[in-house]
């Protein structure tokens, strides 16, 4: 796997990576991650910037809300 780069973002880390003529873009904050893959077929690598819209990162950090929210009120 080769980290292709990371994308500054105030409230979460963003790195894509290409592995298996797949780019995996992975987004962390704190214990959380999502990762979404996409095939080099399907878009070049220039074209990732345009995937990360504010409007999908905004989507993003909704979703880890939802996701932190979820974990606590299953945790023992």
């Amino acid at each position: 796997m080769r980290v292709v780069r990371e994308i500054p973002h105030p409230e979460c880390k963003i790195t894509v990576f290409w592995w298996n003529q797949k780019y995996l873009i992975k987004l962390e904050k704190g214990p959380l991650e999502q990762t979404f893959k996409v095939s080099e077929l399907d878009v070049l690598e220039e074209e990732i910037d345009e995937i990360l819209s504010d409007q999908f990162i905004s989507q993003a950090l909704t979703r880890f809300d939802e996701m932190y929210k979820s974990l606590s009120q299953n945790m023992p």
